[in-house]
Formats: C-alpha cells, sequence, structure tokens
C-alpha cells in the first residue's frame, strides 16, 4: 500500500467536500459459533450504505485478553479478524452503526473483560485523533494488542499506528513475547466477503 492510498479522497456534493477515510476495525467472537458471529457482523457493516469493503485479514484465534493487572473471568478463546473500509460517514455515525450490531447479536457488557458473542471496535479512523470517552482514536491499547496488530499486519504491515509505529513491528513485538497472547492463525477457517 502506498501513501496516495492512504490519501484522504474529496468529493464535492450538494457544495460540501465529504472527505473519505480508511476505517480499521477489530473484530471478535468467543461465545456461540464465533465464525458464524463474525460474518454476521462484517455482513451487517456492509448491509447500509456508507461503507465501501477493502480488505480483511485471515482468521486468528487469541485468549482472552486483558490488560496488565486486571482479572480475566473464564472463558474460552476468540476468533478475531482485522476488517479495513473506506466511509465519508462521520465516526459517530459510524460508532452508531457498530454499537447497534452488537446489540442485535446480543452483546453484554456486565463483567468487564467477560466472554462476548460479539466485540466490534473501531481501532482507526483516518488520521483522527479523539479523546472522547465513547470514541478513544485512535483505539487506546490497539498497540497492546496482538489480536489487534497480528490479523492487520496481515494486510497493512507498513501502516503506522499513531504514537507507537508500524503496524508490522508492534505485531512481532507481541507475538515475540509470546504466552497466552499470542496470535493463532486458522487456515481451516474463512470469511465471505460482504456483497
Amino acid at each position: 500500500m502506498t501513501a496516495s492510498d492512504r490519501m484522504p479522497d474529496r468529493t464535492a456534493t450538494g457544495g460540501h467536500m465529504l472527505v473519505q477515510h480508511r476505517v480499521v476495525f477489530s473484530i471478535g467472537s468467543n461465545l456461540g459459533d464465533r465464525l458464524d458471529n463474525i460474518q454476521e457482523a462484517v455482513d451487517a457493516l456492509f448491509d447500509a450504505p456508507g461503507l465501501n469493503f477493502v480488505a480483511f485479514s485471515r482468521v486468528y484465534e487469541t485468549a482472552p485478553y486483558a490488560p496488565p493487572g486486571e482479572s480475566i473471568p473464564e472463558q474460552g478463546d476468540f476468533l478475531n479478524i482485522v476488517l479495513i473500509a473506506d466511509t465519508r460517514l462521520p465516526p459517530e455515525n459510524l460508532l452508531e452503526r457498530v454499537l447497534n450490531i452488537e446489540n442485535s447479536m446480543r452483546r453484554e457488557r456486565v463483567v468487564r473483560w467477560g466472554p462476548r458473542t460479539l466485540d466490534i471496535d473501531i481501532v482507526t479512523f483516518g488520521d483522527i485523533t479523539s479523546d472522547d470517552p465513547d470514541l478513544t482514536l485512535p483505539h487506546p491499547r490497539a498497540h497492546e494488542r496482538a489480536f489487534v496488530l497480528v490479523p492487520w499486519s496481515d494486510i497493512e504491515p507498513d501502516v503506522l499506528l499513531t504514537g507507537h509505529g508500524r503496524v508490522g513491528d508492534l505485531a512481532e513485538a507481541r507475538q515475540a513475547e509470546g504466552g497466552p497472547s499470542i496470535c493463532r492463525r486458522r487456515d481451516d477457517l474463512a470469511l465471505q466477503q460482504p456483497a
């Protein structure tokens, strides 16, 4: 991917300039039919207009994650992917879509770091930075998470994660740490591109 691939596309519409942004999503599931849950989420993201599919990673399996010092309730492993799309939607509209999809798939926020039918995070939204607690951009813990970095590096290893460095280098560092956070690629599992 070249630098020009990441440049915003400005299109005049009704006298307004709409900026196209590259959006990176992290999607995971560790309850029920995990792969089917992720496929449903991918399809649902593109059911409404405003997102253009670019790519998604291979499927990875990862042990549940919590930051150092936090406890993790007993639960099964996650399947994870990273999905990339282009959009002219504002970040708030995209967040609303993500939350509606999670709710429709019975995502419950009862236990912190607990199991999830579906977890969709907006990792980056173009070059936008935000400290809004509802949508912090880039995602404040993306640089710590192998389950984000390793799938992302499948697609965009040379992209810079603001404030932290090259995605491919960050992914290698997380994988080298080993332990329960290591990502295992599941070549036996595949997703279908959204229609």
